[in-house]
């Protein structure tokens, strides 16, 4: 973490332009993804080598961050600090917006918090991000018999949470601009619960990444839109965990409403 936050706080310098080759290209959204290309091979040379590490993740997931300012991208972070406030592994909770949060988390959180995600299996299969996922030893899920996909959650999450691994849940499943509380669903409180550990609610808005139509997830960029992360207090599950589930939902509802046209 302070290898490239030394505040509690980030905001995109002012003084940071746009590339040379951005500007090129007429700001087009393929020269972020012709450099977003470059350090996903990048990561897939350091996993044939042997040598992608915790450190390397977050080191080529903070290169993307730098990506995308250098394309109009202007990030907002608050509540760095409450990554620290918890010694122990965490559940991290958060809405998910964009591809946009599964590619920077990495460089804000797991330098403190050794993470990982839970992910549809299909994703481990790919040709092209298969590897980097399969390095991350993430759950896998199949998203279609959901009482299978609890099970192997529970069971794995607490097997990688007594490593002291950490684990982002992305409790809508799907990306989703409109944050509709009735689809955020509660398997992270059950899987904190389950293994004796706390919960850290995040709340974002990514939608500068637009999740694209020809390939799902690679889509326009909006450098119109400012790019929100707000980290949460870590929360401890008590009784059945429905009131942390509640304050979860408002958590990420307020900050969505703070962000609101901005």
């Amino acid at each position: 973490m302070d290898l490239f936050f030394n505040d509690i706080k980030y905001d995109t310098p002012e003084d940071i332009r746009c590339s040379l080759g951005y500007k090129i290209f007429f700001k087009s959204r393929f020269w972020f993804y012709f450099n977003f290309a470059k350090i996903v091979f990048k990561s897939r040379s350091y996993i044939k080598k042997g040598i992608y590490d915790n450190k390397k993740w977050a080191e080529t997931s903070f290169d993307i961050l730098k990506a995308i300012e250098r394309c109009g991208g202007r990030f907002h972070i608050r509540g760095l600090d409450n990554l620290k406030k918890s010694d122990g592994p965490i559940v991290f909770i958060s809405n998910h917006m964009s591809t946009l949060e599964t590619v920077i988390l990495p460089c804000l959180i797991t330098l403190i918090h050794p993470v990982t995600f839970i992910v549809k299996k299909k994703l481990v299969k790919g040709p092209i991000f298969g590897p980097i996922m399969r390095s991350r030893d993430p759950i896998l899920v199949g998203r279609k018999n959901p009482r299978e996909d609890l099970i192997t959650v529970l069971k794995r999450g607490k097997e990688i949470l007594s490593q002291r691994r950490s684990i982002i849940v992305f409790p809508q499943s799907t990306r989703q601009i409109e944050f509709i509380p009735e689809r955020f669903n509660t398997l992270g409180i059950k899987l904190a619960k389950n293994s004796g550990v706390k919960i850290l609610p995040i709340a974002l808005k990514t939608d500068f990444w637009g999740n694209g139509k020809l390939i799902r997830g690679f889509g326009k960029l909006d450098s119109k839109k400012a790019i929100y992360f707000e980290f949460g207090k870590p929360m401890n599950i008590q009784s059945n965990g429905k009131d942390e589930h509640k304050k979860i939902i408002e958590f990420i509802r307020f900050n969505l409403n703070k962000w609101k046209n901005k």
